[in-house]
């Protein structure tokens, strides 16, 4: 039997066509498809005409309802004509298209019949009809539900195994179309269940369709709706549907309309308003609901009131110790989450999957290796080594740990494998220095058919950041761009942000944060690292404060960790303590990589006393603040402090890592303490099995030239089983600077621009070594090669900061407002420092013109004018801290010796290299700088 609907598009029923005849319909058959399109009938007036009575004011866009027939006129119609009825399905999709599809749908597939047109096409005419065609495939198995083995529809089990049965979208619309025929979708709790599973499965708007369709909704029916919006990632739509459940239903929600709801807030503002709705519902103490809060305030970073919450909690079940466990592992407070670990364990609860899951990500946070080993032994001890989320967890801690053998180990014993162990495995590499092996597992994950996700492009644009590859880092953002992952997450567009900024291109860095459609406040952040890592304090101190701008965007520990080094390379102290004083109150005092940052930015702007005070106060240390205090002690020229507190760092059981030996070289260089450095170069190999980078061997070429032992560091160099990279030659080129080894510096001049032409300040530092020799046809040349690579001198520039204020100089500056105050002052000190002895030292100057323009040129140095503006606007012998982004040349340091004892001040100069002390006519370096 066939059903055949012959219609013109262009006319609506019983419209004639351009001879004025009545169009034709032929309907041919017998009874059965009469009883088949009564069914059609009295179904399509059940699930449609309640709500068209409902909305008597509903403008679906077609015109006015008093167009619309009766809805009990409309039942005559469909038998009388069959187009009629399609028509009319037409005039009503608007409000409820797929659900009338997918029914009708599933009446034609009972009896095999397909609407077929001749004549023209149904796409504007019969868009409903075009819509019922599109699932019949999805529906066409329908009449199975009820003939294998669910004959019996009041069997609630049976109903269950459909639901479960159900693992696409696809089958989801079969299971629909069962019911509708079946009349079961009227029964509110399966059409609820309806949504969260269309949601599931990954098509919120089939939620929504039938969220919608369901008459007289109750609130697990808002509940549904709400879950399923945050199931997909719709928070947005799941906060206005909250709203619309409040305003619209006249219903109370109860403790399960809480959880979903806090989970879809992204900012704090309605995280606020939705837990005064709990309190006035006096929801608070539901387990559930409180486990909820304490996620919402950790994740904003207000782990400190997440803390109390938790406390006051009558009852606590595992999931409440998780939440908090993860909230501080969120907030990078790894130790006071092993504190929670002991309390829960006190209270005879066992950690779960989940638990030991955030407690590795904790000990990967605060590099707690041997707490880590535990936990991993617990896990083994329990049979849950082969879990997979413990080993995706595994191989991030053993990879934050520098173990990457570990976590390769844990990879390659896996036997299953998800895209998490893939992007963990590559993140490994990536974040390890490895970034080739990373690219090649990326690649071997794209044979194996997987396909990647935004958080493998964050580990991507990361490698190809590292490999410097501009060109793929392009075709990378194009890939992201094609995908649109900037609307689908915020994270990967922090990701290509982060990506340019460490290629050198911040001012694309730039470009593609303002192109952001959502910005979170890791971008932000992001943001501020790359202008602070590119040198550009000022702009990354200019971000921070437009920042603040914007109320929603609630600064975090990462915020802190990204200014504090902007203020930091300017000397900005005063600033500097204003964001201590926030982080206080935050809470986050203690937090290791703030508290970090809080004492690399003391030490370098001058204050080490500082420092070493708020280290004494960092709790359980871990190796991250004894590398910084070490590295401090080590630029301020105290070498033998620095080894000492190597020492007292071996006597607390804490394990040095790569970092802490760099620091350690570092340090020996400074003080000149040549022994000791080769000392620890072997204890660092034959000792703790660390492998020595690029950065260690650049230490001892350092260490050995400093010291005069120019020979044995270029032999040094020969004999390195890698091959030697900027920073080691560098390191020579300096040394030969130093010592005046013009023959030498020429050489490792050589193969510094086979393996780095762009760096101009090499350039500058061989040009000083011939102009110290006098050998000014040698300055020419290499200005001339210079310029012929368009490559252009770094300005120099000194900055101090005065009451709250940061006031920068560049050389030969006239345009400060105390521009002849300044002059004036250099003036008559450059009078005094003669009268004491001092004698301009020329050979800084590289132009060939004469001693008097050379002795302006020296006197317009950036250090100098910084330091006669200290003088003229500081209180009397009260120290002053300047700060350059160069080298200070040797004929400032001279003079800066001299004005310490006029003035009978300490001016503390901290340069591109290491700090000066100068005090009564000496520096604390010992002119060994």
């Amino acid at each position: 039997m066939r059903l055949n609907v012959v219609a013109s598009c262009d006319y609506g029923p019983n419209k004639k066509n351009k001879k004025g005849k009545k169009k034709k319909t032929e309907f041919g058959g017998g009874q059965e498809e009469y009883v088949l399109l009564k069914h059609v009938q009295e179904s399509l007036i059940r699930s449609v005409g309640q709500t068209l009575r409902a909305l008597p004011q509903l403008d679906l866009g077609l015109g006015s309802m008093s167009t619309l027939p009766a809805i009990e006129g409309f039942s005559e119609d469909v038998i009388a004509d069959p187009s009629e009825c399609v028509y009319h399905l037409h005039r009503i999709e608007l409000f409820h298209r797929e659900a009338i599809a997918s029914f009708c749908s599933g009446v034609v597939s009972r009896v095999g019949l397909v609407p077929t047109c001749k004549g023209r096409h149904v796409s504007k005419f019969l868009p409903s009809l075009g819509l019922c065609c599109q699932l019949f495939s999805a529906a066409t198995n329908t009449l199975q539900f009820s003939s294998d083995g669910f004959a019996n529809e009041n069997k609630n089990d049976d109903i269950d195994l459909l639901f479960q049965s159900c693992t696409n979208v696809h089958h989801a619309k079969q299971l629909h179309a069962f019911l509708v025929v079946s009349g079961k979708v009227q029964n509110i709790f399966l059409s609820a269940r309806l949504v969260n599973r269309y949601a599931y499965l990954g098509d919120v708007s089939f939620s929504r369709i039938t969220f919608d369709l369901i008459p007289r909704k109750d609130v697990y029916t808002w509940n549904s709706m709400v879950s399923a919006y945050v199931r997909s990632g719709h928070f947005r739509e799941a906060i206005d549907c909250f709203s619309q459940f409040l305003l619209t239903s006249g219903l109370r929600p109860d403790f399960y309309t809480f959880p979903p709801v806090l989970k879809a807030c992204q900012n704090l503002v309605d995280g606020k308003k939705i837990h005064c709705q709990i309190l006035k519902l006096g929801f608070e103490w539901d387990v559930f609901v409180a486990a909820s809060l304490v996620h919402l305030y950790s994740r904003f970073g207000f782990v400190g009131i997440a803390r109390r919450l938790f406390d006051e909690m009558p009852i606590r079940d595992v999931g409440s110790w998780n939440a908090m466990i993860s909230g501080f592992c969120q907030n990078g407070n790894a130790a006071d989450a092993l504190d929670v670990l002991i309390e829960m364990r006190s209270d005879g609860v066992k950690m779960d999957r989940v638990t030991a899951t955030s407690l590795l990500t904790a000990c990967a946070q605060s590099g707690d290796i041997l707490s880590g080993m535990l936990i991993h032994l617990y896990v083994i001890k329990h049979g849950l080594d082969f879990d997979l989320l413990i080993c995706n967890a595994l191989i991030n801690m053993y990879s934050k740990f520098g173990s990457l053998g570990h976590a390769r180990r844990i990879f390659d014993q896996m036997d299953i494998r998800d895209l998490v162990s893939w992007n963990s495995i590559i993140a490994a590499h990536e974040q390890n220095d490895d970034p080739m092996t990373a690219l090649g597992l990326f690649y071997s994950m794209q044979l194996l058919g997987i396909q990647p996700d935004f958080l493998t492009l964050v580990s991507l644009a990361s490698i190809l950041a590292q490999l410097s590859d501009a060109a793929k880092s392009r075709s990378v953002h194009g890939f992201i761009l094609r995908r649109d992952f900037f609307v689908q997450d915020v994270v990967i567009g922090n990701a290509v942000v982060d990506m340019y900024a460490k290629l050198g291109a911040i001012y694309s860095a730039r470009t593609v944060f303002e192109g952001l459609p959502i910005k979170d406040v890791i971008s932000w952040n992001t943001l501020i690292t790359g202008y602070a890592q590119n040198g550009l304090a000022s702009e990354a101190i200019e971000v921070y404060r437009m920042m603040q701008e914007y109320k929603e965007i609630i600064p975090n520990h990462g915020t802190w960790v990204s200014i504090l080094p902007a203020y930091t390379s300017v000397g900005a102290l005063q600033q500097g303590m204003k964001i201590h004083g926030r982080v206080i109150k935050n809470c986050l005092d203690l937090d290791v990589f703030v508290g970090t940052c809080l004492i690399d930015m003391y030490a370098k702007c001058g204050r080490l006393d500082d420092a070493l005070l708020l280290f004494s106060q960092v709790p359980r240390k871990s190796a991250i603040p004894w590398n910084a205090v070490i590295s401090s002690h080590g630029v301020h020229g105290h070498g033998e402090k620095a080894l000492k507190l190597f020492k007292d760092m071996l006597d607390e059981e804490v394990k040095p890592d790569h970092v802490t030996f760099v620091s350690l070289l570092s340090a020996c260089s400074h003080s000149g303490l040549v022994d000791e450095g080769q000392s620890y170069f072997h204890m660092m190999q034959e000792h703790y099995r660390i492998k020595p980078n690029l950065k260690h061997y650049g230490c001892m070429v350092d260490l050995l030239g400093r010291a005069g032992h120019l020979n044995k560091a270029y032999s040094f160099i020969d004999n390195m089983p890698v091959r030697p990279d900027a920073s080691v030659w560098g390191a020579l080129l300096g040394a030969c600077r130093i010592h005046g080894n013009v023959d030498l510096g020429r050489i490792a001049s050589e193969r510094l621009f086979e393996v780095d032409s762009e760096n101009v300040g090499y350039y500058v530092l061989l040009s000083n070594i011939y102009a110290n020799s006098g050998k000014w046809e040698g300055v020419e040349k290499v200005r001339s090669l210079a310029r012929n690579r368009g490559l252009s001198k770094t300005p120099g520039w000194s900055s101090i900061e005065v009451n709250n204020n940061v006031d920068v100089f560049y050389t030969a500056n006239q345009s400060h407002p105390k521009c002849q105050e300044i002059y004036q002052k250099l003036s008559d000190l450059t009078a005094k420092m003669k009268s004491l002895g001092y004698v301009p030292d020329f050979s800084f100057v590289l132009q060939d013109v004469e001693d008097d323009e050379k002795e302006h040129i020296l006197n317009s140095h950036s250090e100098r004018l910084a330091i006669a503006f200290g003088l003229i606007s500081t209180p009397p012998k009260t120290p002053i801290r300047i700060f350059k982004n160069l080298r200070v040349c040797g004929d400032c340091h001279n003079a800066t010796k001299f004005i310490s004892v006029i003035t009978e001040r300490e001016i503390i100069v901290r340069d591109s290299n290491r700090f000066h002390h100068f005090k009564d006519g000496a520096c604390s370096c010992g002119d060994y700088w």
